[in-house]
């Protein structure tokens, strides 16, 4: 298996280039790992203290990285005398947080053959080394396991088809390289224990700290809240809990507003035919892919929408006047959905009817009841909220017209959703101070000790 996986890794590297030479994803792919090795030393030789002991954290993409993100900023403040670097597999993440702050080094992974992995490791020396959820390379996890530097899966979550076939038998090698495997649920750890994989502590998501730290301070949008304002109230009601969700809905709301997020065209064909059954509802639509194509078919299917990136190179005057009359906003730009939950009284998740669907746990954490489609089962996040009663799965039109007609025929029902979806986030929380305490990190000035 071995040999074999060498081979792959230089078909893939072979392949990845012959691409590049089309693709713009590609272009970044290899364009953002050339000459990686020289960049690598020359930013570590920049250190004002050459010996610091440096924690290495590796994301898939940016998913990955937002959902460690409290951790890593956690893990920086308690421990301010290490460097962090961070590695990015996909330039979906490497481009978008290539400048955060929170570390000292944010790079691309060099691939995964045996040369780069020995040269990548003689460069950085990690202290200690973290996975976030996946991406499990071989090379590197072997290297780093033969040299004893302590490595640790933080937020992985298990299936038992994925223990199936050859990449089963590849997933349970790897697996034994790392130290320790932080699990979401109990699920994964008596999956993972039944495959002789005993290294693993049951620590939640950390996808739930993220969510709950970004509705503390979300980030507001003004040409967005202009075209919602005649639905939200600004102060909530003292009542209202939990205390760190900003927006209350107003009961005096002259419309609702429907967050449509990382949608793909059947999720908007979808949408477009209910739309039309209703004039009421003002809907924010935020595609997963935002090239002009896509673009312009969300057009075909609302064409009385506003794009954002339009409109808001318009007079202020202008803008806002357009904002005030339009029902359809169409977001034309990548990073801004997750602040825009908070505008929304319900939020529609895209990705049901293709290969599965995207964060639902950005909208629920803004008590904000979700709806997708069918392809939800690869997610327990998506199965509990469905339990309990703040999340819908619809297979067609007549679904999502039923759906709606639920939520809004009688305001108790919305409220109660809402209310589900605040405490559904809030019993989850504290992945992070959960792994934090088991890591039992003992800081000294030689050496980071690992307890286990």
């Amino acid at each position: 298996m071995t040999f074999l996986y060498q081979i792959f890794i230089h078909l893939f590297s072979f392949s990845i280039r012959i691409a590049s030479l089309f693709n713009k994803k590609a272009r970044l792919f290899v364009g953002g790992r050339k000459d990686i090795f020289e960049e690598l030393k020359k930013k570590i030789s920049q250190l004002p203290t050459p010996n610091s002991q440096l924690i290495w954290f590796h994301c898939a993409s940016l998913g990955e990285f937002e959902q460690a993100r409290p951790f890593i900023e956690e893990f920086k403040v308690q421990s301010s005398k290490f460097r962090v670097l961070i590695t990015f597999f996909s330039p979906s993440g490497y481009e978008i947080r290539k400048n955060f702050s929170g570390a000292d080094f944010v790079f691309y992974l060099p691939m995964d053959a045996k040369r780069n992995v020995n040269e990548f490791l003689d460069i950085v020396n990690p202290s200690l080394v973290f996975f976030v959820k996946y991406d499990f390379w071989y090379n590197y996890l072997s290297e780093l396991h033969e040299r004893k530097i302590p490595t640790y899966l933080l937020s992985a979550n298990f299936r038992e088809e994925q223990f199936k076939g050859v990449y089963g038998t590849y997933l349970r090698r790897v697996l034994n390289f790392f130290t320790r495997i932080f699990v979401q649920n109990e699920s994964s750890e008596k999956i993972l224990n039944a495959q002789q994989i005993k290294n693993v502590v049951v620590s939640g998501d950390m996808r739930y700290d993220k969510v709950v730290q970004a509705s503390l301070n979300p980030k507001k949008i003004s040409l967005v809240e202009h075209f919602t304002s005649s639905h939200l109230s600004p102060n909530p009601s003292p009542a209202s809990p939990p205390t760190h969700l900003p927006w209350e809905r107003s009961e005096t709301a002259k419309c609702k507003v429907v967050v449509c997020g990382s949608t793909w065209t059947k999720d908007e064909e979808i949408i477009a035919n209910w739309k039309q059954e209703t004039g009421e509802w003002k809907l924010i639509i935020a595609p997963h892919e935002i090239n002009e194509e896509h673009i312009q078919k969300i057009i075909s299917l609302f064409p009385d929408s506003l794009r954002y990136s339009v409109v808001s190179k318009e007079p202020v005057s202008t803008a806002l006047d357009k904002l005030e009359d339009a029902k359809v906003l169409i977001i034309d730009n990548i990073g801004m959905l997750s602040n825009l939950y908070q505008y929304a009284d319900i939020a529609y998740i895209g990705g049901g009817f293709g290969s599965g669907i995207h964060n639902i746990l950005e909208a629920v954490a803004f008590g904000v009841p979700v709806i997708f489609g069918p392809k939800h089962h690869k997610f327990p996040e998506a199965n509990e909220i469905i339990a309990q009663g703040g999340g819908f799965c619809i297979s067609n039109d007549n679904d999502l017209k039923k759906t709606m007609e639920l939520l809004l025929s009688d305001e108790k029902i919305l409220k109660m959703a809402s209310m589900t979806c605040r405490n559904f986030v809030g019993q989850r929380k504290g992945a992070t101070e959960k792994i934090l305490a088991n890591l039992q990190i003992l800081r000294t000035k030689t050496n980071v000790t690992i307890a286990g």
